[in-house]
């Protein structure tokens, strides 16, 4: 999915507070955005709050939405670059399309893992007899030495799934409990989705150099004695051991994370670089119809138009 908005804002992972110097729990309210027809998403990545999660740099909510007849998602031709987009499907069906000649739709359960590397176009569309949609949609930040690598797509229908303490767990990225998922990221990072049918309690263990998001999608949780609302996010910094989670009845949470991501990024638009000159250079690559980025085949031909650059020197060295 892609961000929409024409007043777009320039996202540096430089000017958001550290770790050191936040609350134990920092509470982060959505704000709504927009992506293709129509379709409002609750974005709590990035805020000026917190630009980043680990690698962990962009997060919508998107949905729970019910569509009519000739209603539903459809998001145009867009680039990416210098990251790997990471969809988690909750309900409804997406048909993912790329210009690697990927074809694949997504259901309840499983995980799309697109990596741009230097770049790559691709569409996505509700399927239309799905009706409804709900799915988290994230980013993640490549570091520098694959800010060029060649883009790559990997579709993962299994993903480890259990009951913990009453809590039912999918793990989709990174280790837990002696498991470990098979989607392939390229730093250390971590995400679960956690779901209830009746009100549960879970203690998790957790990794004290990884800094940690919960997100509440559906219902309510606490973070020991914090309470979370649904489209909030609870960030917890580093130095912590353990986690205890509380769900209320028919609530579902993500829980991210990962460590400090160390590099510094800048993410414009539908663009994420380490520097002003790499995204620059994307933009105008893509307003230009550079081989870079290629074709979608099967779509309507027609590309998603970036917002004019932030900066006054908009031309490529």
């Amino acid at each position: 999915m892609s961000n929409h908005e024409s007043d777009c804002q320039l996202s540096d992972s430089r000017d958001c507070p550290s770790a050191a110097e936040i609350p134990e729990v920092e509470l982060i309210s959505a704000r709504t955005a927009e992506i293709g027809g129509s379709l409002p998403v609750s974005r709590v990545l990035p805020t000026r709050q917190r630009r980043l999660i680990g690698a962990w740099c962009f997060l919508d909510h998107a949905g729970p939405a019910h569509f009519g007849p000739d209603e539903g998602m459809h998001v145009g031709a867009h680039p990416h670059t210098c990251l790997q987009t990471f969809t988690w499907m909750i309900e409804g069906e997406v048909l993912h399309r790329d210009s690697l000649g990927n074809e694949q739709v997504i259901r309840p359960g499983q995980v799309n893992l697109m990596s741009a590397g230097r770049g790559i176009v691709h569409t996505e569309d509700s399927l239309p007899d799905s009706g409804v949609l709900h799915a988290a949609q994230l980013w993640i930040a490549l570091p520098e030495a694959l800010a060029d690598s060649d883009p790559a797509f990997e579709h993962y229908p299994n993903l480890p799934c259990w009951e913990e303490q009453g809590c039912e767990l999918t793990l989709l990225v990174g280790e837990l409990l002696g498991r470990q998922s098979p989607v392939r990221v390229h730093t250390p990072l971590f995400a679960a989705d956690l779901a209830s049918v009746s009100a549960c309690q879970v203690i998790l263990p957790i990794r004290e150099d990884f800094e940690y998001g919960l997100l509440v999608l559906e219902g309510e949780a606490w973070i020991g004695h914090e309470n979370v609302e649904v489209n909030e996010l609870a960030y917890l910094g580093p130095g912590h051991s353990g986690m205890q989670l509380h769900l209320s009845m028919h609530s579902r949470a993500l829980l991210v994370g990962g460590a400090p991501f160390g590099e510094d990024i800048l993410m414009w638009w539908n663009f994420v670089g380490h520097s002003k000159d790499y995204i620059i250079q994307a933009q105008h690559d893509w307003e230009s119809g550079q081989a870079r980025f290629g074709e979608v085949p099967g779509s309507d031909g027609q590309h998603l138009t970036a917002p004019k650059l932030p900066w006054k020197n908009n031309g490529p060295d």
